[in-house]
Parts: C-alpha cells; structure tokens; sequence
C-alpha cells in the first residue's frame, strides 16, 4: 500500500465519428449550447438553471407527477400549498443540476475549488490507510455530479454508474468521467466493485434507487415501506471495507458547496438485510430532511411496491392513452 492517495487520470479520448447521423444532431446543438453557457458567470448559470426547472413544470408533464407523487409519500404532513412549492423548488433544482453537470465537464479547475468547501477529508484518509478500500456512501442530490468533481480534485476514487438511454450523452458521460475520476464501474459489476476496494480503492456509491426486487429488501424510506439495496452491506462483508457516509449541499446563494465525509459506519453490517437497509436509509433521509428541494425526486423511488399494493405512478401506457382522447 502506497502512503499517499494517488492521483490517476487515465488517458480518455472522444470519438465524434459514430455520432454524425442526424438524429444525433439536436442533442449536439444543447452540447453546443451549453458548452457556451458553461462561459458564464455562476450566478448566471444558477438563474437559468432555475428558469430551465420552470419551464420543465409544464414541458415535461410526466415528471412532474413523479415528483408530485413522490413529495406527496414522502411528506403526507404538509399542506397542498406546501407540497406544490417543493415540487417548484425539486424541480428548479434539477433545472441547476443540468449546468452542474455541464460545469463539471468544462468548469475551471481554480473555479472548481473555490467553490468547494470540504469537511471531514480526515476521516476517509484514516479509514483508507487500513488497506481495505473504502465505500463512500452517498445520495442522489441534483448536486451530486458538481461534488463528485470537486472532491475528485482532491483525492482519487471510483464511481459507480449505470448508462444512459442516449447513446451520443452517454458516450460523452463515459469520456469525462474516465477523465476525471480514478476508474469507472457499472453498478451492477458486484465483482468489480469488490475487486476494486480490494485492491484498497476509494468507491463512490449511492444506493438509493429503485432497482426492483431484485437484491433489494423492503425498508422504511420517509415513512414508506421501499425496495432497498442491499449491495452496500454485500460489498462491506465481501471487501471488509469501511463504509463513510458523504454529504453535499448547494449552499444558499452563492456560496458554492459543502461537502462532509463522516467517520465510518460502527458495527456494520450486522448480518439482517433488512436492519443494514434501514440504516443506509435513514443515513440518506437525514440528509435529505435538511434540503429536500435538492433531492432527486424525479426518479420513481418508490416504483417497487410490496406484493399488496398498487404502483404509486400511473403506467406509460395509460398516460399515453389519457393523450390521445
């Protein structure tokens, strides 16, 4: 084991040549247009983020209901009012995730830092100087992407990724991220994630998507019965290592980023899949409670319902249907 993290950027080069057709052509026009708009001040960036968040309220009507549907199981306790304002504010977010992520392809890297502040860095070096590898464990806040690029900055680590639908982002996707992080893995390569933490690798994993039943035991989620991962508590018996809860928050205004690793889960896991998924959730619910309009509500978390309950989301083909009367 060397005594100091060791910063890898592999040689990572982008082929444009299978992605001339035209079909490919608009979503070259947004990178084009964005990869402008990354030349803007900051603050800038932030009010168009917003803006994109408004406008996606009515141009992207199927999301919305995810988000509403989600805030509402999620905080059955506010009012109408209440739950229409974080839907504004969830989706305003996702709206300055897309520049964040942008950002974090084509930011400046002087830019980057001073916009970073970090906690907790101690804590990951001592746990990564036993020699087990280490699992940061995080959440999927819209922010998630800027962090991870910022703190990449500082020491280097694997992420773990699942691929996107459109082949052109994804390939652009895979070029940076390989550019800027230490390794890639898909998050359903179980072996190479163990053999990665293993070889005394820092893993940056977020487990709280929905996955289906599959590896996934049902754990309370903001007081909802949810279908969990149980791959964190799986990767820490295989590897035997420590697993260090992370957090990252926009901070109001702009005042950039706060990114906290915490000291390394004691006495997990226990063995019980579903007592070690409740834990990770509750980890990830206490973040979220401090900002919950910067949480990934989008995604359908709770799609996976025990075998007496309905899905929560109406089916595509249903929604395609109420479309066309």
């Amino acid at each position: 084991m060397k005594s100091s993290f060791e910063m890898q950027h592999p040689n990572s080069s982008f082929d444009p040549t299978p992605f001339l057709a035209p079909r490919f052509w608009p979503t070259w026009l947004l990178i084009a247009l964005f990869r402008g708009l990354v030349m803007l001040p900051w603050a800038w960036q932030l009010r168009l983020g917003m803006a994109l968040g408004d406008l996606s309220r009515y141009l992207l009507p199927r999301r919305r209901r995810i988000v509403e549907t989600n805030v509402a199981m999620a905080f059955p306790s506010l009012s109408p009012g209440q739950r229409r304002l974080l839907v504004r504010e969830s989706m305003r977010n996702s709206g300055i995730a897309v520049f964040e992520t942008m950002f974090s392809w084509w930011g400046d890297e002087r830019r980057l830092r001073s916009m970073a502040r970090t906690e907790g860095v101690e804590h990951l070096h001592r746990a990564w100087k036993a020699g087990r590898g280490v699992i940061l464990l995080g959440g999927h806040f819209t922010c998630m992407m800027l962090c991870g690029r910022m703190l990449a900055l500082q020491l280097p680590f694997h992420i773990l990724v699942k691929k996107s639908r459109n082949p052109l982002f994804e390939a652009l996707m895979h070029h940076y991220r390989r550019k800027h992080y230490q390794g890639v893995i898909d998050s359903h390569d179980l072996r190479a994630m163990v053999r990665a933490l293993k070889e005394n690798r820092i893993c940056w994993y977020a487990p709280d998507q929905d996955f289906g039943r599959k590896h996934s035991v049902f754990a309370p989620f903001m007081g909802v019965s949810t279908a969990t991962l149980t791959t964190t508590a799986r990767l820490a018996r295989l590897s035997g290592a420590p697993v260090l809860p992370i957090a990252y928050r926009r901070l109001p205004g702009n005042g950039g980023y706060r990114i906290t690793i915490h000291p390394p889960l004691a006495a997990f896991p226990t063995g019980d899949a579903v007592e070690d998924a409740t834990r990770i959730n509750q980890i990830v619910e206490q973040q979220l409670r401090e900002a919950p309009e910067q949480y990934l509500w989008a995604h359908r978390r709770f799609k996976t319902r025990p075998a007496d309950e309905p899905g929560p989301y109406p089916p595509k083909r249903a929604r395609r249907r109420s479309r066309t009367r």
